[in-house]
């Protein structure tokens, strides 16, 4: 077979352009596969809120996994901090990704007015064990039909972080991160990825836990 020259004058058969092309063609159809696989995997699992929560009102982001909100459901009401449970958000000295998850969750359950963001109700849905050691409460926090630990976790802002026993949404949250890693988002971005953990950056010398 006559060989062909490619610009850069290195031999290149037809029979291996084909081949090359066939390739790509395949790894690109996989690819495919893969993100709609995901896509139908998370659409089928949405559900609603189950009906023993309470609605409070935010009153500051804390972080990416951590809100304060005003209880009015207690006399006398009163500021709570609640923890998200289920997912773990870079810590906020890990630059960029600290302030980027904590940015993210209040646009999430805020409503942009022409001066601020105004941060809204949200619906918090409680599971097994409703505190932890230091009385923070643990919930799955809901806001427009959302689940919105899942939702942090599918756009790459927080990582998941199963803790027993509260694993209502284990599952849930699971595929989240599989399709964010997969569609390489926020921290699973292959050209700026998260190489630590929270954990394991505040475990860095210059980062003590305070």
């Amino acid at each position: 077979m006559q060989k062909q020259y490619c610009l850069y004058s290195k031999p290149f058969s037809l029979c291996q352009l084909d081949s090359y092309f066939r390739r790509a063609a395949l790894s690109r159809l996989r690819q495919c596969c893969i993100f709609f696989s995901c896509l139908l995997l998370l659409v089928g699992c949405q559900s609603k809120p189950a009906k023993n929560g309470i609605t409070v009102q935010v009153q500051r982001v804390v972080s990416g996994q951590t809100i304060e909100v005003l209880n009015t459901n207690q006399q006398p009401p009163g500021i709570e901090r609640v923890r998200l449970i289920g997912i773990e958000a870079p810590d906020l000295k890990q630059q960029p990704w600290g302030l980027m998850a904590q940015n993210r969750l209040e646009k999430m359950i805020s409503v942009a007015t022409s001066q601020q963001l105004v941060l809204q109700p949200v619906f918090l849905e409680p599971d097994k064990q409703e505190k932890d050691s230091f009385g923070r409460w643990l919930a799955y926090v809901w806001y427009d039909g959302k689940l919105l630990n899942e939702q942090l976790v599918k756009d790459g802002y927080v990582l998941s972080a199963p803790r027993a026993p509260n694993d209502k949404y284990d599952e849930r949250i699971a595929r989240a991160q599989e399709y964010a890693r997969i569609m390489g988002y926020g921290i699973w971005n292959p050209l700026k990825p998260m190489r630590l953990t929270p954990a394991e950056f505040r475990r860095l010398p210059l980062n003590p836990t305070p």
